[in-house]
Parts: structure tokens; C-alpha cells; sequence
């Protein structure tokens, strides 16, 4: 996938900051710190066009990047960051539950999990959110790099168990330090929209 062009179109706290055009929305999601800004940073081959942060629940607005003039790739705020206060994590929590629903442009959500770990609670919430909302979603394993070969399929056996994924549903890797995984997510991606009648210009 070329990409030509990746702007920080926006930042929303509520709908009324969301973008007034058409264009599709792919969005990310994950647990704070589990690598989802170095991964899209790593599809749109940008070094910092995503903030990383190494202060954990850093991010609190959903950032809107335009991929090409085509299309949206959506920033959500991570969860789970244990020091927040109960009225932050209510408020992130109406945040991200309007985007769900008021948001007419979102086809695909992408659920980033840690590799190294199985999925949390909060993951496994977050997965059943989607489905309730009838979000279409595909998990994403983050830092592939930071196991041994031999054992990415066991640890994927693990969250594919922990989210209780049907056969049919893929989970990928990616590793934004070595740059693997990213042609299989972004196969995904084309096939997303096209399914959606819209046909991404890879050149």
C-alpha cells in the first residue's frame, strides 16, 4: 500500500468535532501502552504522525489522520490505565460509546492486544462491545518482536481463547520495530472497504 499522503485531520471529545465528510472510518483501539500508536505509525510508514507516549492513558481525544484523501484512520484513547479517576474513566467511557454509535462512517474496528499477555477483561469487554454494537472487528497482536518465534502461535492460541474468537475470525501480528506484519493488515484494510464499496487506490 502507497502511502501518498497522512494529515491530522482533527480531534474530538464529542460528535460535534467529528469530521463533516464522507469519507470511511477505519478505527483503533486497545489497553493503554499496548503499542496502537506505533502501530499505525507503522502502517501510514510515519515515524510520529501518532503520538507515542510513555505516560500511560496520555491520549483522552479520538484523533482523525486522512490516509490519502481517501479515507480515515481513527485514534481511540486507550483503556485500562489503573490511576485514572473514576470520573475519567466515565468520561472515557461516554466518549468512546458515542463514537460507537454516532458515528455512521465507522466500518471496522481494530482491537490491539499485547502478545506478550492475555487479554484482559477489559479487552474481552471491549470485543463484546463492538459485537453488541454490531462493529465488525479484528484483533491485532502487538510486538511480535518481543517473543520467540516458537511461541507466537501458542501465545495467539491464548487470546484467540481468552476472546473466544470463531474459527473463521483472524487475529495478526504486527511489529513496529522490525516493520513485520504490516502487508497482511493492510490486505485486510482494502478488502474492508471493498466489501464496503469503496475501492482504496494502492498506487
Amino acid at each position: 500500500m502507497k502511502i501518498k499522503s497522512v494529515e491530522m485531520n482533527l480531534s474530538a471529545t464529542s460528535p460535534k468535532h467529528y469530521p463533516k465528510d464522507d469519507f470511511l472510518q477505519v478505527a483503533f483501539v486497545g489497553r493503554s501502552n499496548v503499542g496502537k500508536s506505533s502501530a499505525i505509525n507503522t502502517l501510514l510508514n510515519r515515524k510520529s504522525i501518532a503520538r507515542v507516549s510513555q505516560s500511560p492513558g496520555k491520549t483522552r481525544t479520538i484523533n482523525f489522520y486522512s490516509v490519502n484523501e481517501q479515507f480515515y484512520f481513527v485514534d481511540l484513547p486507550g483503556y485500562g490505565y489503573a490511576k485514572l479517576s473514576k470520573e475519567e474513566q466515565e468520561g472515557w467511557g461516554k466518549m468512546m460509546e458515542r463514537y460507537f454509535i454516532e458515528s455512521p462512517n465507522l466500518i471496522h474496528l481494530f482491537l490491539l492486544v499485547d502478545i506478550r499477555h492475555e487479554p484482559k477483561d477489559s479487552d474481552v469487554q471491549m470485543y463484546q462491545f463492538a459485537h453488541h454494537w454490531n462493529i465488525p472487528i479484528t484483533v491485532i497482536a502487538t510486538k511480535s518482536d518481543k517473543i520467540n518465534r516458537s511461541q507466537l502461535q501458542k501465545n495467539i492460541s491464548v487470546i484467540r481463547k481468552k476472546l473466544n474468537l470463531l474459527s473463521g475470525e483472524d487475529v495478526f501480528m504486527i511489529s513496529s520495530l522490525k516493520k513485520t506484519g504490516k502487508e497482511e493488515i493492510w490486505s485486510k484494510i482494502i478488502d474492508i472497504f471493498a466489501e464496503n464499496g469503496v475501492q482504496i487506490d494502492e498506487e
